[in-house]
């Protein structure tokens, strides 16, 4: 089994339970984890044998332009199946972080595996 990781990627979407939050957008940082057999990628040197990092990014980042959802986890849940959908994912590993809501905290977030099938 290959993987794909995608880190820090930055993703502006309305997001959050408190009045204060839901008058602009906040930047999440996303990071994914992919599983996926790269295996024809490796022996043909060809993008049409793999997952293209480009576009996976821009598919999270149309779910936050997209959405405007009150917690991460269904944030996160529109991500994994978004993302499932469009490409051929065995396990994704999802973390994404609000960095800045509370006060004694750098950042909070959550972490979510998800494995095709199940």
């Amino acid at each position: 089994m290959q993987q794909i990781f995608i880190e820090g990627l930055e993703v502006p979407t309305l997001i959050g339970v408190y009045d204060w939050e839901r008058t602009q957008n906040t930047v999440l940082i996303v990071d994914l984890l992919i599983d996926a057999d790269l295996s024809a990628a490796m022996q043909s040197d060809d993008v049409a044998h793999t997952i293209d990092y480009a576009a996976v990014a821009e598919t999270v980042k149309q779910v936050g332009s997209d959405s405007s959802f009150e917690l991460l986890e269904a944030f996160a849940n529109a991500i994994i199946r978004a993302v499932c959908q469009a490409f051929e994912v065995q396990k994704l590993v999802l973390t994404i972080e609000k960095p800045g809501i509370l006060p004694d905290a750098r950042k909070v977030g959550i972490r979510i595996t998800h494995e095709a099938g199940k």
